[in-house]
């Protein structure tokens, strides 16, 4: 039985292709957009998760917490001094590729009022700086 149903498989396919209704081959045109198309919606959809990934990130950190970094200073090539805000105390931390350790906690909070450091300006705020001082640096 299984040897009848392999030998009537091309008389079938014919029967199918006659009352299959025909498609027109797409010309050049039509091939160049849809390849326009689904890279369009490729970049949308990167876009889309960029958006998604920063809204979920702003929500599990989220803005009024506990701990805020206050500045930093690069001390070697992979190595950062870090100012922390924890409550009401700041810790000096030493961060490396690995490793975080406390070099110093301050007896006294740093005032940071009136001082701009270059981590809390946005990049809109410094771009805008920049193209008021007509490009120069």
């Amino acid at each position: 039985m299984l040897l009848a149903g392999v030998w009537q498989m091309p008389v079938a396919a014919a029967e199918v292709a006659k009352t299959a209704p025909t498609i027109a081959a797409a010309g050049p045109a039509e091939g160049i957009l849809q390849v326009v198309m689904a890279l369009v919606l490729v970049l949308l959809l990167i876009v889309g998760m960029g958006w998604l990934m920063r809204r979920v990130t702003a929500f599990s950190y989220g803005s009024g917490g506990a701990i805020r970094v206050l500045g930093g200073v690069p001390v070697g090539q992979r190595e950062r001094a870090v100012l922390v805000q924890v409550g009401e105390q700041q810790l000096l931390l030493g961060v490396a590729p690995g490793r975080v350790q406390t070099l110093y906690v301050l007896p006294q909070p740093v005032s940071m009022g009136g001082v701009s450091t270059a981590d809390s300006e946005s990049f809109a705020d410094r771009l805008s700086a920049v193209l008021k001082r007509g490009g120069r640096t």
